[in-house]
């Protein structure tokens, strides 16, 4: 059986005694340590570990990790603290209150080789992870629209606001579920007990690629709530972390269509989802020691940490300034879990995902935004605001114009084309004349194909090789020709559909809609 890493847990207080209680019962608890004597003591005889002081704890060469359950002044600088003396770090929520001090803390994991874990609990919650699932599946259909609401009578606070104590748990699910940062954020807040001190905030986040979200917080309210709704174009979904586990998430196969130009509802029955019971914080508490012990990127590491504390700031300087605010690109790319080539060029205002390979004669230019795990071939360039998503893969002499939004698992064949303006000239300006390409999640283009701009492929289309897109294509449809017409379709696998309408390499069936639109059979 693999031994377990040796982790230290720094504050045992409000929140600090469950961690240390979940890191005992995971047998990986070798130390404690709080301001308070009295405390000290009391865990040491409950757990039977030794009660150190922090410059102590630091010494302890067989101490891998340790947890950081302290004020939120103090979570960057003692962070870096923990990083410099060689130990792997998991911090509660924010990773800090600014964001020069968390890129700092990034900078110095980099320098030091170690991992930093925020404590963004729901992401490690059986129903958000069955739900993540659904939507990374299209079980939802496009995402339209998100909402949370984190309501309380407590805990009040008087050195933070309830937006900086309560969002960051949803900020962090909806950033999730969207794969991108917000284009906008709009806050409005209200202080009663405390001036100054919102007790009640709203706010609005809208996306490039179409998402728009909002999250209500109070801890001034008469009952307590803690719900996620996410909306889809086929389907929506409800997490609810205050009912019993049979009823946490529910699915409403609720759809929109439309007749004769008017929308008209169609309701379905609701389904309960079956999901694993099991202790969130645990769960992340076991993450981070296999990070540890594998040496692997935590789930919500801390460029996922600073992406949520960036929301926190727009969102801070909309509140007071009584307007939208535009997010903007995040002002630091650390050259953390994610390779370039010595031959290519990434500008230090480029956000790159964890594991994404650069390889060789690339420019990513300022703002342009890479998921995780991406791979780009030799000879790419990506342009400013470009949107490229998980696991996309783009092959040798491809480039992405600024207007191009490329969802998750998006594959771009040898020297495919992207375009942005309809009517080029060299002596016209037409930069106010650029068109979005939207390119939905799992698409295939064919090498040499050709996408005019201003146009949305949909999920899981393909298209051929030397294909001329001039129109808007439809999810699963299969692409060929100039101009590009639908000559049959395609399974999620990738695979053309023959008139049984099963996928030969997974068995699914699929059936054409009265739209005339692909989608799977369920059962």
């Amino acid at each position: 059986m693999t031994q377990k890493p040796c982790i230290a847990v720094v504050g045992c207080g409000y929140w600090g005694k469950n961690l240390v209680r979940n890191f005992h019962e995971l047998g990986a608890l070798a130390a404690i340590s709080d301001v308070n004597p009295k405390t000290a003591k009391q865990f040491t005889h409950q757990y039977h570990v030794p009660a150190l002081s922090f410059e102590d704890i630091l010494k302890q060469d067989h101490i891998r990790g340790i947890v950081l359950a302290i004020p939120a002044e103090v979570h960057a600088s003692t962070a870096m603290t923990c990083l410099k003396s060689g130990k792997h770090v998991f911090v509660e929520k924010p990773l800090a209150l600014r964001l020069s001090d968390a890129q700092s803390v990034i900078r110095t994991a980099h320098t030091m080789n170690k991992h930093v874990m925020v404590g963004h609990l729901l992401q490690y919650h059986p129903a958000f992870l069955a739900l993540k699932k659904m939507v990374s599946e299209g079980k939802l259909g496009r995402l339209q629209y998100i909402y949370a609401n984190r309501l309380n009578l407590g805990k009040i606070r008087r050195e933070e606001n309830v937006f900086w104590s309560f969002a960051p748990h949803d900020i962090s699910m909806i950033l999730s579920l969207a794969g991108t940062l917000p284009d906008t954020v709009l806050t409005t807040g209200a202080s009663y007990l405390h001036q100054g001190i919102d007790d009640t905030t709203l706010t609005v986040m809208k996306f490039k690629n179409g998402i728009h979200a909002h999250i209500y917080v109070s801890w001034l309210h008469p009952f307590k709530e803690q719900k996620l709704v996410v909306i889809g174009d086929q389907a929506m979904a409800v997490f609810d972390d205050q009912v019993p586990w049979n009823q946490k998430l529910l699915i409403y196969p609720h759809k929109v269509t439309w007749k004769d130009g008017i929308p008209e509802p169609s309701k379905d029955n609701c389904q309960y989802i079956e999901i694993e019971q099991s202790e969130p914080l645990k769960n992340e508490c076991q993450h981070f020691l296999d990070c540890v012990l594998n040496n692997t990127t935590p789930r919500t590491d801390a460029l996922e940490g600073l992406s949520v504390l960036k929301v926190l700031d727009a969102s801070e300087k909309s509140r007071k300034n009584y307007h939208e605010i535009q997010v903007g690109d995040l002002e630091f790319s650390p050259m953390l879990s994610y390779f370039v080539h010595e031959s290519s060029y990434v500008h230090p205002e480029a956000f790159i995902g964890s594991g994404t390979k650069i390889w060789h004669f690339s420019h990513i230019m300022k703002g342009a935004k890479i998921g995780d795990d991406v791979t780009m071939g030799q000879n790419v360039f990506v342009a400013n605001d470009v949107i490229v998503g998980d696991r996309c893969k783009i092959q040798n002499n491809v480039s992405l114009y600024k207007g191009v939004i490329l969802e998750d698992g998006v594959f771009c064949g040898p020297s495919c084309v992207f375009t942005n303006v309809n009517n080029p000239r060299s002596d016209v300006e037409r930069k106010d004349e650029y068109k979005t390409t939207y390119v939905e999640k799992g698409v295939t283009i064919g090498a040499n194909a050709t996408i005019v701009c201003g146009h949305r492929l949909g999920a899981y289309s393909f298209i051929a090789a030397g294909a001329v897109v001039t129109t808007n294509v439809s999810s699963h449809a299969l692409m060929a020709g100039v101009p590009a017409r639908r000559i049959g379709w395609m399974s999620h696998a990738g695979e053309k559909l023959g008139d049984d309408l099963i996928c030969p390499r997974e068995g699914h069936r699929y059936r054409i809609t009265p739209q005339e639109q692909l989608e799977k059979v369920e059962g």
